[in-house]
């Protein structure tokens, strides 16, 4: 491991704040993918229960994996990708993404990050792993209510044009925060 690890660790967990008594990782199976939370389940009885018509979604020995330093360190190898759940008990969050898919997401994402700045807000695109969408992330300096930050997120969609609740060809697919 490389010297300067902890610090990169120290560094996600500085940007990347949400709960951490739970996370999720990617799965791909044929031609589909997704996230799921991940959990902590004895694979043997998890057979057992699979072999007696059981899935996992009601196998009921499972518990949450908590979001450890151990986990990120897998993130940042490359071992697993996971994802954050913002969403805090509270019903807050310290950020917020919008994902953007569809062929006119590129003039969109400039349109929407150029009223984000326009406004005081600092919005960071990341292109998503298909290459054909991007994601622009806003983050807070404390936990903001998340119910505010839905309504000034869906404001600076419509005021840039990106977004509007009467057209359905908008590039803009959803807001994550829970």
């Amino acid at each position: 491991m490389d010297e300067n690890f902890p610090n990169q660790i120290q560094l996600f967990k500085s940007v990347f704040k949400g709960r951490e008594d739970v996370f999720a990782v990617r799965w791909e199976k044929e031609t589909k993918s997704g996230y799921m939370p991940a959990y902590f389940y004895d694979p043997y009885m998890y057979r057992a229960h699979k072999i007696k018509g059981g899935t996992f979604q009601n196998y009921k020995d499972k518990t949450y994996l908590k979001l450890t330093d151990k986990e990120i360190a897998k993130h940042l190898n490359g071992e697993q990708l996971i994802g954050i759940y913002p969403l805090l008990s509270d019903n807050s969050s310290w950020f917020l993404v919008a994902d953007f898919d569809k062929e006119n997401w590129i003039a969109e994402v400039k349109s929407f990050i150029k009223s984000c700045q326009a406004k005081g807000f600092p919005a960071y695109l990341e292109r998503s792993r298909s290459g054909n969408g991007g994601h622009v992330w806003l983050f807070f300096e404390q936990p903001y209510p998340a119910i505010r930050s839905r309504k000034v997120f869906i404001s600076l969609l419509e005021q840039s044009g990106a977004f509007s609740m009467f057209d359905k060809g908008s590039s803009f697919d959803r807001l994550t925060i829970n």
